[in-house]
This record gives C-alpha cells, sequence and structure tokens, in this order.
C-alpha cells in the first residue's frame, strides 16, 4: 500500500463566601481589642495603697492570661484555616477533571461516528440481511482445463475460494483505511507509521468487524454471501481456522455495542507494531482509545463494571495479533502462487502480494 493510499482516502464558576473561619477570625480579634481597653481602664482607677496595689496586679495577671489565651486561639484559628483548600485550588482541580471527561467522550464520539460510517458490520448494517451460502461451481468434463487428479481439483476450487474471498474483502480494506484516518490523533502519525498501522492491522481490525457475522460454522459477508467452515480450511488450514472462530466466538462473548467494538477495533489498530519510528506516540492513541473504552463500558453497567469489562476485552488484543501474524505466514502460499491467481489490486497491496501489469490497469 503506498502513501497515497493513506492520503485519500465548563468550567463552572463558584462564588466565593466567607466561611466560618473567616467570622471565627473576626471574632477573636473583637475578643482582643475588648480584653485590652478593659485593662487600660483598671490601671487608670488603681490607688496606691497597698490594697489595690495587689488587686491591681491581679487584675492584671488575669489580663494576661486573657491575651495570652486569645493570641493561642487566634494562631489556632490560622492554622485551621491554612489547611483548607481555596476555592480557588478546588475550582481548578475541578476545571482539569472537566477537561480530561470532555476529551474522553470526544474520543468516544468520533470512534463511534467513524465506525458507523466505515463497518459495513453494524447492526444496522446487518438488519434484515439475506444470507446465501457460496457454491463452488463444479468443473466442466468438456473442459480442456478440467483437473485430471483430486489433487488438481482441490486446488482449482482453493483457487477460486480465494479469488472470491478476495472479491469480498477488498471493499473492507479502503473502509479501515478511511476508519484510521477518522481516529484522534492518527494523522498527526508519519506517513510511514499510518501506512505500518493500516498494513500490519488491516486483518485483525477486520476480523473484530466481521466477527458478530462468523459463527462455528460459517463467515458471512456484507452481501449476505457466507462461507462454510469447510471452504475456509480448504483455502487456509484446519487449525488456522478453529484459532480463528475460537477468537471470533470469544470477542462475541462480550457482547459489544457498535460503539465499543468500534473503540475496540481502533485500540486494535493502534497497537505496537515493528518498524514503527514513533511508538511512544502509537501507544498514547492506544492509551486513549482504551480509557475511552473503559469509560463507555462502564456508562451502561454502573459504577465499578468498567474496570473488569475493558480488562477481560483487552485480553482479546493479543489473541488477534498471534492470529494476525499466522495469516500473515499462511500468505506466502499467495506469493508463491500468484500467477495462478486474478486478485483485486487493493487486496494484493494490502497483503505485499505480487500483481501481474494487467492487474494494475
Amino acid at each position: 500500500m503506498s502513501r497515497d493510499s493513506v492520503r485519500y482516502g465548563r468550567v463552572p464558576k463558584r462564588s466565593r463566601e466567607r466561611g466560618p473561619e473567616d467570622t471565627m477570625a473576626t471574632t477573636m480579634t473583637t475578643t482582643t481589642t475588648t480584653t485590652t481597653m478593659a485593662a487600660m481602664e483598671m490601671q487608670q482607677l488603681t490607688t496606691p495603697d497597698t490594697g489595690n496595689n495587689n488587686a491591681s496586679n491581679k487584675n492584671n495577671n488575669n489580663n494576661n492570661n486573657n491575651n495570652n489565651n486569645n493570641n493561642n486561639n487566634n494562631t489556632q484559628s490560622q492554622n485551621a484555616i491554612s489547611r483548607v483548600p481555596s476555592a480557588a485550588v478546588v475550582e481548578a482541580d475541578q476545571s482539569d477533571a472537566d477537561v480530561k471527561q470532555l476529551a474522553v467522550y470526544d474520543v468516544i464520539h468520533q470512534v463511534s461516528q467513524a465506525h458507523h460510517a466505515h463497518c459495513g458490520f453494524t447492526e444496522e448494517s446487518t438488519r434484515g440481511l439475506t444470507r446465501k451460502p457460496m457454491i463452488i461451481p463444479p468443473a466442466s468434463p468438456e473442459d480442456p482445463e478440467a483437473a485430471s487428479s483430486t489433487a488438481e481439483t482441490v486446488e482449482s476450487q482453493r483457487i477460486w475460494l480465494w479469488q472470491q474471498f478476495a472479491t469480498r474483502v477488498t471493499p473492507s480494506v479502503q473502509r479501515v483505511v478511511e476508519f484510521a484516518k477518522r481516529m484522534p490523533g492518527f494523522c498527526e502519525l508519519s506517513q510511514d507509521d499510518q501506512l505500518i498501522l493500516i498494513k500490519v492491522g488491516f486483518f485483525e481490525v477486520w476480523l473484530c468487524h466481521i466477527s458478530k457475522m462468523t459463527t462455528d460454522n460459517s463467515m458471512t459477508f456484507e452481501d449476505g454471501t457466507y462461507f462454510t467452515r469447510q471452504q475456509l480450511e480448504l483455502m487456509y488450514e484446519p487449525d488456522f481456522v478453529s484459532a480463528l472462530m475460537q477468537v471470533t466466538s470469544s470477542l462475541n462473548a462480550h457482547q459489544l455495542t457498535d460503539t465499543e467494538l468500534g473503540l475496540f477495533s481502533a485500540a486494535v489498530l493502534l497497537n505496537e507494531r515493528p518498524g514503527l519510528n514513533d511508538v511512544k506516540a502509537v501507544q498514547r492513541l492506544q492509551d486513549h482509545v482504551l480509557e475511552a473504552l473503559r469509560v463507555q463500558t462502564t456508562r451502561p453497567s454502573g459504577e465499578g463494571a468498567g474496570g473488569t469489562a475493558i480488562t477481560n476485552v483487552s485480553q482479546r488484543i493479543p489473541e488477534l495479533r498471534a492470529l494476525g501474524a499466522r495469516h500473515a505466514n499462511l500468505l506466502d502460499w499467495f506469493r508463491r502462487n500468484w500467477t495462478k491467481l486474478k486478485l483485486p489490486p487493493l487486496f494484493a497491496e494490502i497483503f505485499d502480494i505480487p500483481k501481474c501489469e494487467e492487474d494494475l490497469q
């Protein structure tokens, strides 16, 4: 796939009110002033005789004690006030939380819209779909190119099935490209990293999309045509098909909504791949999508349910990656027999399969 293939395609305002601490501080100041004035009046009324002096000394001592107590109370009140977060700090923290929450909801909105616009296997798209089997045409005895042995018959059927399969997968290539381009931050990556993510991750994302139309016995495409398990085993191999059915069954067990599946597909695409130039940037994008998926899975099922849900569904990501690696190896058969096949150019390009010059026209 060429670089051109990637190209087209409250903050609440809160009034600050005087709290109880402000009232306490004012009360303490008034009390201190009143006590000091009383002490001065007592000194003016005293006489030189001894009894009065003793009474005056006693009163002065009491006044000093009262002043000390008032000073201590003032200090304690000021310390208590200093430990209370200011309204500005609380408002700033709330503002940061609001901004982060809005960013998460923006990711959910954008990815959900992209998934519904560029996935042919949403609930709305497949509602009322009429299924029809993929029937292999029998070989004609009069055909000079008819197979002369069982092995050649199987080979001929395999080639025919692959051509039908490739024709039905090809529309999803452009759809996955458009889906990727609408993910927040994806187009800010380098062209090379975009290309690697799409080419290496295409099969895994496509499998996520078609998983709802896959059972233990068949795989149904957008046009209603379904391939049986036996036909898929003829194209690939029984062990691979068994692993494929197991992964799709595990993914279907999570009963993800279309929005949740779109977020999960985005996390699958934004996975670490060999050859990436900016791994950290890709990881940041995936983290944002996974956080959005956690929030989305929490919203319908109640507080605390999303953590378990996201952990469980995230386990499917390495399973899909392993399956994608096996699929890439199985495509070596394509590369060895490309001269026998007439494949859509975009299908051949996404999987690095050689093409005839006439196929490019």
